[in-house]
């Protein structure tokens, strides 16, 4: 759990993040997502939870997303006591954001679509949107941008990416089940979801899902949920934990801050 030092008492919106890495490697230990969440508590400003998560293969989808659900769920119970001075002092529970880059960005997706379909009932705290960087997506199609990195050599490329899906997924199953690709035979028409919250979608334009990530926000858009989609130019996958105290980065912690508190 990180917050901000002093504050005047105010309650602060919660984030609770999750971490990339293909579901498959790394952790909130990581020194640069530790880095991330000190800044984004600091400077949004916020409560920020950081969670972890059992990975891929040892644990594979829809593990992950089950944790996820399980990290909420106790958030709401938490919203119901005073168990917790720490969340007690300082957490709007009426402003819950969930957050995550890479594959984090795929579990804010999952948790949104259970949360629309009625699953995830947060009550008495609310789910008031979800932030999702570079979210990890994929299909057996390939996008233009996938089609373009098909080297062994690219780095954070589309053959990297395959095999951590085949880590990841459910033991034969294709990149087009629900937990990878949100439009798949078998995943939840958006149409349906109700309850489906707000969405910030950033896209960096160097990214190999960049087609995939605006595809994705396109049939947000067509099946008329709220989202906001940011393209940083230039930039790649990952950029906000690769160089966390980058210019570009600062600008993604504004444009975070605008979502969260809202302009």
């Amino acid at each position: 759990m990180y917050r901000p030092t002093g504050g005047g008492g105010e309650k602060l919106p919660v984030l609770v993040y999750f971490h990339g890495g293909g579901f498959c490697i790394a952790s909130f230990e990581v020194p640069n997502f530790h880095a991330g969440a000190l800044r984004l508590a600091a400077e949004l400003p916020a409560v920020v939870l950081s969670a972890d998560y059992r990975l891929a293969p040892e644990h594979r989808l829809p593990a992950a997303h089950d944790d996820a659900e399980s990290v909420f769920s106790l958030l709401r119970a938490r919203a119901a006591s005073v168990d917790d001075p720490w969340l007690a002092e300082s957490a709007d529970f009426g402003r819950v954001f969930a957050c995550g880059d890479s594959a984090g960005g795929n579990i804010s997706h999952h948790i949104a679509v259970r949360h629309g379909a009625g699953r995830l009932d947060l009550a008495p705290a609310r789910l008031a949107g979800c932030v999702m960087l570079w979210p990890y997506f994929a299909g057996e199609e390939r996008t233009p941008s996938e089609a373009a990195s098909c080297e062994a050599s690219d780095f954070m490329g589309t053959v990297l990416f395959d095999q951590m899906w085949r880590l990841a997924l459910p033991a034969g199953t294709t990149r087009d089940h629900p937990a990878a690709n949100p439009f798949g035979p078998g995943s939840v028409p958006l149409e349906e979801l109700a309850a489906f919250p707000p969405a910030l979608v950033v896209d960096p334009d160097q990214d190999v899902q960049h087609d995939r990530i605006a595809d994705y926000v396109a049939r947000l858009k067509a099946a008329g949920k709220p989202v906001e989609l940011i393209v940083f130019a230039g930039h790649g996958h990952g950029f906000f934990v690769f160089e966390p105290w980058g210019a570009a980065s600062d600008e993604l912690i504004r444009v975070i801050r605008r979502f969260v508190h809202g302009g």
